[in-house]
């Protein structure tokens, strides 16, 4: 069981993860909307380059996707820390594994505090979707 101290820590992180995260989606809109090339009104003149920035803006919207799956996970978390779950593995606690099996470690909560598994159920899951 996490601590209130602790609480307010992973609190803190997912707010900072969070605003970065939303930075980053507004950037990469704002490109992907313009041609990526700042607002000048310079237009490709060879198909080559017309290709090129098709694939930028291509990629940019593949980055704004996945960014938006951050800021829902992000929302989830917190949502989990406000319902006094959060740091339980959502696959333990599924199959009915004993609360002392099923927490997250701290170190991965630290390196994705959004997390919703342990390690060893989300190589599972990872598995059984390659």
């Amino acid at each position: 069981m996490l601590k209130k101290v602790e609480l307010q820590q992973y609190r803190d992180l997912l707010l900072t993860v969070q605003a970065r995260v939303r930075g980053d989606v507004q950037q990469l809109t704002n490109e992907a909307l313009s041609g990526g090339d700042g607002g000048d009104s310079k237009s490709p003149t060879h198909l080559a380059e017309l290709g090129t920035d098709a694939f930028e803006q291509d990629c940019s919207l593949r980055f704004v996707e996945n960014d938006q799956e951050v800021l829902s996970e992000i929302g989830a978390a917190l949502g989990r820390i406000d319902a006094g779950t959060y740091g339980a593995c959502e696959t333990c606690v599924e199959e009915g594994r004993p609360k002392s099996r099923s927490r997250i470690t701290k170190t991965r909560l630290r390196a994705i505090p959004y997390a919703r598994n342990c390690i060893e159920c989300e190589r599972k899951r990872e598995e059984l979707m390659l």
